[in-house]
């Protein structure tokens, strides 16, 4: 009986059958319940945003992959994540034409001009995320309530605005539902300028307004925590980046807790962990070395409360991530092993 021959192969080497498409699907379906509640937070107007992210940004992959002659790059799920993402960063009532624009611009400028999937830089949903945020600074900084009666049966008022359109006021809007005044406002406004700091219980479940997925920091957590227990993300990223927060508030909640947030509320309020579980951990965007994950996670985070407490922007996670992915390369090239046999260059005879 002849042997088995011996196949040798070059690395990297597969150690389970773990297809792009497949880790992909996995995170589209860990993001249901986020857009699930999402919906049921803010009603129809969440529910179109979702839709109109994820539809941009499929036609926008395959208009550029059309015209690069790759053919069909839907399959592999990648920009499913891309839009639902996306809309999940914007406030619920974003007008749906403005995020027609972040979707297009997020696949085009921040994924198909770098070569497609695999190649890009920078994580596309926050390159359309920034992208709008310079161009349409009001709207993207309007935020409207959570739990707005009438929400499944009408949308909100800024939804459905036409281009170039203005909408009407998000104050008479709530004025007239018979709410709060600060019922439209977000933790980290409402602490940043007003140093009311919401109850951590609140924040942590959801109960409260904000961008359209960002808001119910258990439910986010947990889903996390499935695709880490599926293997799909690497938990040293996130578990980087909220110790990196953490870390980063508590000397400062410690010298003034009046004026600065507890770690508690740094890590729960904001897009800080749907940023960290979903975002920083983008297998292209992060480093591959362990040392290098603990350093790029740590960074993102400790940026984010930077930017926080000392911008003019309440919120600082889209920047400290795209900063993060720019840097990405680089932390890897330092934190890389070195070569079993390898010798300094300095320690070489001559």
């Amino acid at each position: 009986m002849p042997a088995k021959p011996i196949e040798i192969r070059t690395s990297p080497h597969l150690k389970r059958a773990m297809s792009v498409d497949r880790i992909m699907r996995s995170v589209v379906i860990a993001l249901l319940p986020i857009c699930a509640f999402s919906i049921y937070q803010f009603g129809l107007s969440a529910l179109l945003l979702i839709l109109t992210t994820t539809a941009v940004a499929m036609a926008t992959e395959w208009l550029f992959a059309r015209l690069s002659g790759q053919g069909n790059t839907l399959t592999d799920w990648s920009v499913v994540i891309t839009g639902i993402l996306l809309a999940l960063t914007l406030p619920p009532g974003f007008p749906l034409w403005m995020a027609a624009v972040a979707a297009f611009v997020g696949v085009a400028l921040g994924k198909a001009l770098f070569g497609g999937l695999g190649f890009n830089v920078m994580n596309a949903a926050l390159v359309g995320r920034a992208f709008v945020q310079a161009a349409f600074p009001v709207a993207i900084t309007t935020w409207t309530p959570a739990f707005a009666p009438g929400r499944f049966t009408e949308v909100i008022p800024s939804t459905l605005t036409m281009p170039f359109m203005q909408p009407v006021p998000v104050a008479d809007w709530i004025a007239g539902l018979q709410l709060d005044a600060w019922s439209g406002a977000t933790p980290l406004a409402l602490q940043k300028f007003q140093q009311i700091e919401p109850p951590v219980t609140e924040v942590f479940t959801g109960m409260i307004a904000g961008s359209a997925g960002e808001t119910s920091a258990l439910l986010i957590l947990l889903c996390g925590l499935w695709l880490a227990f599926k293997r799909v993300l690497d938990w040293r990223i996130p578990v980087a980046v909220m110790a990196g927060a953490a870390l980063t508030a508590l000397p400062f909640w410690l010298l003034d807790s009046s004026a600065n947030p507890s770690p508690g509320f740094v890590l729960f309020t904001g897009g800080l962990m749907l940023g960290a579980w979903f975002m920083a951990s983008d297998l292209v965007g992060s480093p591959v070395t362990v040392s290098g994950m603990v350093i790029y996670g740590v960074f993102i985070g400790a940026l984010t409360v930077i930017i926080r407490l000392f911008g003019g922007l309440v919120e600082g996670v889209m920047y400290a991530i795209l900063l993060a992915n720019a840097a990405a390369p680089l932390i890897s090239s330092w934190t890389q092993p070195k070569v079993y046999g390898a010798v300094k260059q300095s320690r070489k005879v001559k």
